[in-house]
């Protein structure tokens, strides 16, 4: 059985706040806890699905490590955001790496008695239906800005994606976003420098605290502005 203080941060997903009763009690009763050491990996690229994991503390990067050590991150993981549903659904090797950031506590939905669970209630498909496309929604709105938006809006954008939890977090109530440039840089395709650039304008007109591999949101209306502003000086 999840320990209350998880069950009482998973109510605060929106995923998991609006599915069903009994499919609440099957992840609370058949969801098992792991502890992930930092650069330590939930999955890697081509492994066999396991299980759907969801993040009850730390952070997982969610990207591609190729052999020569070159790293792309597609997004970061907090609590309480959910990953892993994509093999679930086809059937396919895992197509990316998860990988802790930072000690790490996740929750798995173990692929055997999720498969057993949804097998006798196939209704319950559709939750992952949302799930999938609640994140591909987020897809598409960054592909439209790679072509449509300027770098500040981008990363004004990228910084709402991570504090919604890309659409997990049914409030945000943590405005502290534990990322560094490098990784931000990384995300968007763009150099730190360009980065810094930007994160520092951000801080001069209040909207940011910089820390060290962190970033402190002060003005979440005004970050909502950065985002879909022509420019950013006034």
């Amino acid at each position: 059985m999840l320990d209350r203080v998880y069950i009482q941060h998973l109510q605060q997903n929106s995923w998991f706040s609006h599915l069903a009763e009994p499919f609440q009690n099957f992840i609370i009763q058949q969801g098992k806890k792991h502890i992930v050491e930092k650069n330590a990996a939930v999955f890697k690229a081509q492994d066999i699905f396991d299980g759907v994991y969801g993040v009850l503390e730390g952070s997982i990067s969610l990207g591609y490590i190729d052999v020569n050590g070159n790293e792309a991150i597609a997004a970061i993981a907090e609590p309480i955001m959910w990953f892993g549903e994509i093999s679930l659904i086809d059937q396919q090797p895992r197509s990316h790496d998860a990988i802790a950031l930072k000690k790490s506590v996740v929750l798995q939905i173990p692929a055997q008695s999720l498969n057993d669970f949804l097998l006798q209630n196939p209704y319950y498909w559709y939750y992952f239906a949302l799930l999938t496309s609640q994140k591909l929604r987020y897809v598409f709105l960054e592909q439209i800005a790679i072509q449509t938006q300027s770098i500040s809006q981008r990363l004004a954008q990228r910084l709402l994606f991570i504090l919604e939890g890309y659409g997990n977090r049914s409030l945000i109530q943590d405005f502290s976003i534990q990322i560094s440039q490098d990784q931000l840089a990384n995300m968007l395709t763009v150099s730190r420098q360009t980065v810094n650039q930007e994160l520092n304008q951000f801080e001069k007109q209040g909207v940011i605290q910089l820390g060290f591999k962190k970033i402190v949101v002060l003005d979440l209306e005004r970050l909502r502005i950065l985002a879909t502003a022509s420019h950013l000086k006034e």
